[in-house]
């Protein structure tokens, strides 16, 4: 495959998710992935004493082989015939990208909101987020879905074109598969503490670029929406690394930024008060716009990053 035709995959890619999003009745590698991830962490505890070592060995175990599986997918199809490779490709990105998805599921929240029905916004928030939904009031509800678009940005479009760009359809899918441990077993509490941290560094290794660039796609796509590119930048320096996590807060604070909003603060997990640091300044109340005002934030960066990707491939 000539280095001009990989150039037109990632758009192509793109454009497909764009129209196609996640179709809920149809096979996905994702939640195939999720499933092995399930059923490989009963394996890998039963077979090593230590879950330090269990867990490293799984998260190294299924990245490698994804991507292997991915690679030697394309070669075969490259063999049958270069349209089956060249359609094979543009498939693997296209799953690795969630912005059509992203945005319906917020969209979901926003109208709910907007019918005066909090419960039904709360429930449609909860399955796009991890903190407790129920004590939420509506400007709760407003904020959490708020960071969920900044931060899936990252984890959803940002990162997966970057990697797509550097190492093709097969990187992009090892990174789904990193991610993937990472929301699955990567968490600091009594089962995962040990068995987890591994896949959690490894995420937090892998979002570390793409996470400080999203802060410059993030303010150059803000006039696009009448919102402040300046602003959008200058707190994501100044409030980028005040999130409990070393990535996730710098799309929050450029989110905050570019809308004029404060995100973060207090939230409650499994009925666990975890305190957290307020991020951005509230210039006025946060409103149920801000949904909306995210999306096409979203949308903007999302399109500025594919140009800049595209930019670097033909370049």
């Amino acid at each position: 495959m000539s280095d001009a035709t990989f150039a037109w995959i990632l758009p192509a890619a793109f454009v497909l998710d764009l129209v196609i999003g996640d179709p809920v009745g149809l096979p996905h590698p994702i939640r195939w992935m999720g499933r092995l991830i399930a059923s490989w962490e009963k394996k890998f505890r039963k077979r090593f004493l230590s879950e330090r070592t269990a867990g490293v060995l799984l998260a190294v175990t299924l990245v490698a082989g994804i991507w292997l599986v991915c690679a030697a997918a394309l070669t075969a199809a490259q063999a049958v015939h270069p349209g089956l490779a060249l359609g094979f490709h543009i498939v693997l990105i296209y799953y690795a990208l969630s912005i059509k998805s992203l945005r319906a599921e917020a969209l979901k929240v926003y109208a709910a909101i907007k019918q005066n029905a909090l419960g039904e916004a709360r429930e449609q928030l909860s399955t796009i987020v991890g903190r407790d939904v129920e004590p939420l009031d509506e400007a709760g509800v407003v904020r959490a879905a708020v960071e969920t678009v900044a931060e899936n940005l990252v984890d959803g479009v940002i990162a997966p074109l970057f990697f797509a760009a550097l190492g093709g359809g097969p990187l992009a899918m090892a990174y789904k598969m990193v991610n993937t441990l990472d929301s699955m077993i990567g968490y600091k509490n009594e089962r995962y503490g040990r068995f987890g941290w591994f896949a959690a560094r490894l995420d937090d290794a892998a979002n570390f670029v793409p996470a400080r660039i999203s802060a410059i796609v993030i303010s150059l796509a803000a006039p696009l929406v009448r919102r402040s590119c300046t602003r959008a930048i200058k707190t994501a320096i100044r409030d980028g690394r005040k999130h409990l996590s070393p990535n996730a807060g710098i799309p929050e604070a450029a989110f905050a930024g570019a809308l004029g909003i404060r995100l973060g603060g207090p939230n409650f997990y499994n009925g666990r008060l975890v305190e957290k640091p307020y991020i951005g300044q509230a210039l006025r109340p946060i409103a149920m716009e801000d949904i909306k005002t995210a999306t096409s934030l979203m949308l903007a960066s999302a399109f500025i990053w594919l140009l800049a990707c595209w930019g670097f491939l033909v370049a």
